[in-house]
């Protein structure tokens, strides 16, 4: 069986080799800092294991108050690398408290109460993986089962921490002199050892699906205007059934050939995305924008009457038209057409609802431009009755 010596250089050894696999990832994917931040935090904790180690061959005051003081650092900044991978944007919430307790864990140590100091310690490491669980279990949007084990193992090493101080207080231990020794220990070091290389494992679990999230991002969204792009449509609502109040809006820019051909292409960029902008700004819960290819844009809204969705079609075509773009050759204004298609009572497919929308929005292009023309309910026998009103 290993003795305790045995299992801190088992820790040591396994915290090692998870960093050296981390920083290793980090410089193949540099933009996920929090894979470099969960490496560096491992090694301030492999550092606190060798000095814990030494500590329990040779007691020396200074040397207990490093390695507490490690041992709360290394675990702050893997908490920080929770954060980071959350997007949890206030560091600080974990950083003010752990440095207070690590102030006080130092200053009752220095008196001689090193018992007290590593309880404060054992309790601050305890509050930090709890953080950790917790916030993974509130804040995650990924695979819950991935979410579940990560909060079961922070859970799980914060527990082992805690009774490593509860053993500590019913012993009434406030001053021991040399590192405290007894089953809770022991089992928090196995706990530990288990529970970090587990967790470094998810890391690069979660690493892997945060780089596939970002992937199919990319590839869903329009470079240029930050909308997403066709793909996204389809991803979004290619199986979905388009019923009487779910509508999809088609615009179109009015003569952007000749604004490119005119004023150049930097400045037909300049307006796409000025188009853009102003969906927007009139985008709410129940509105999905997209960019469909070249100047052809979509809305999608759902929840929408025939007047509710030529409303929104129609103020983002007047906003659009007060917009203004300057240019060498001086101010430059555009228009957009815009067509309206709905899906029916008995279900419509994303395909149909989009060629009813393009039907109306040709339509609104011979009728002069900048117009928005809806056409919803048509009777089959009488397939073309469009509403047109003026945008």
């Amino acid at each position: 069986m290993l003795d305790f010596s045995s299992l801190l250089l088992a820790a040591a050894l396994s915290g090692v080799c998870l960093s050296v696999t981390m920083f290793a990832i980090w410089a193949t994917a540099p933009r996920a800092r929090f894979v470099l931040t969960v490496a560096c935090g491992i090694l301030v904790l492999v550092a606190h294991v060798i000095l814990f180690w030494h500590y329990t061959r040779e007691p020396d005051p200074l040397l207990c108050q490093v390695a507490l003081a490690l041992l709360s650092l290394g675990f702050l900044i893997i908490c920080i690398s929770a954060m980071q991978y959350l997007g949890v944007p206030d560091h600080g919430r974990a950083i003010a408290p752990t440095f207070a307790a690590m102030a006080i864990c130092a200053a009752v140590t220095f008196m001689g109460l090193d018992g007290i100091g590593f309880v404060i310690t054992y309790a601050t490491v305890a509050a930090l993986l709890s953080t950790i669980g917790a916030m993974f279990w509130i804040n995650g949007s990924h695979d819950r089962r991935i979410l579940l084990v990560v909060s079961f193992l922070s859970g799980t090493c914060a527990l082992s921490f805690a009774l490593c101080g509860v053993v500590l207080m019913t012993k009434g231990q406030w001053t021991l002199g040399v590192a405290p020794d007894n089953w809770a220990e022991r089992l928090n070091s196995v706990v530990a050892v288990a529970c970090m290389t587990g967790l470094g494992a998810l890391t690069l679990s979660l690493h892997h699906l945060q780089a596939q999230i970002e992937l199919k991002a990319e590839t869903m969204t329009d470079p240029l205007t930050g909308l997403m792009n066709r793909r996204g449509l389809t991803s979004l609502y290619g199986e979905r059934t388009f019923g009487p109040f779910m509508a999809i809006v088609m615009f179109d820019l009015d003569h952007f050939k000749r604004t490119n051909d005119i004023y150049g292409h930097p400045v037909g960029d300049q307006v796409l995305r000025r188009f853009a902008a102003v969906i927007r700004k009139y985008a709410r819960t129940g509105v999905d924008a997209f960019r469909l290819g070249g100047e052809e844009f979509a809305i999608v809204m759902s929840r929408m009457t025939e007047e509710r969705a030529y409303d929104l079609a129609s103020k983002i075509g007047v906003a659009f038209g007060t917009e203004i773009v300057p240019t060498p050759l001086g101010p430059l204004r555009s228009t957009v057409s815009g067509g309206i298609g709905f899906g029916e009572a008995d279900g419509s497919t994303l395909d149909e609802v989009l060629a009813r929308a393009d039907s109306m929005l040709y339509a609104a292009k011979r009728a002069g431009r900048n117009c928005v023309i809806s056409c919803k309910g048509m009777d089959k026998a009488d397939p073309v009755k469009p509403a047109l009103r003026s945008a």
